[in-house]
């Protein structure tokens, strides 16, 4: 009976090695999913950053397409102003590029928020790839303004040299 005992404690010693064993590997892994999961919401809250100043910059660029479009309109009044219209048109077209190039960025950073959301679905993380959602829509738009414009501006252009 003795040796069954003994039996017994070496068997329970090995047991409660190796839960403890599990315990530490237990808060190991409890670790690094909280540092794992620390990263995704800076990384989410990050990339709707980026998608909100993306959609800032294709509004910048929509604003200077307008410009640029004014601009060869009021030239085109006077033929003599040929080259400022022609620049205007530039100006207008580099707006609309640097817009579109805005607009692919925002989608870009909206699509990694909904990325990290799909990983874990955290109201911060949530309402983040929202506001990275309804940035790059903004960015979008604004982009499509920025090309309409910038059309405008080469009709303009090709219509004073149809005219000339």
């Amino acid at each position: 009976m003795t040796q069954s005992l003994e039996q017994v404690y070496i068997r329970l010693n090995s047991m409660q090695a190796e839960l403890d064993e599990l315990r530490n590997t237990s808060k190991g892994v409890q670790k690094n999913y909280l540092e794992a999961l620390t990263s995704l919401k800076e990384l989410t809250l990050q990339a709707s950053d980026a998608a909100k100043r993306s959609a800032k910059s294709a509004d910048q660029s929509r604003f200077a397409a307008l410009n640029a479009m004014n601009a060869a309109k009021d030239a085109a009044s006077n033929p003599m102003l040929l080259a400022i219209v022609e620049s205007a048109v530039k100006a207008a077209v580099s707006a609309a590029v640097a817009a579109i190039e805005s607009a692919g960025a925002a989608a870009a950073a909206a699509a990694a928020a909904a990325a990290a959301v799909s990983q874990h679905a955290e109201e911060a993380l949530l309402n983040a790839s929202k506001e990275a959602s309804i940035a790059s829509r903004l960015a979008a738009d604004s982009a499509a303004e920025a090309v309409r414009l910038s059309n405008q501006a080469r009709e303009i252009i090709d219509s004073l040299k149809n005219d000339a």
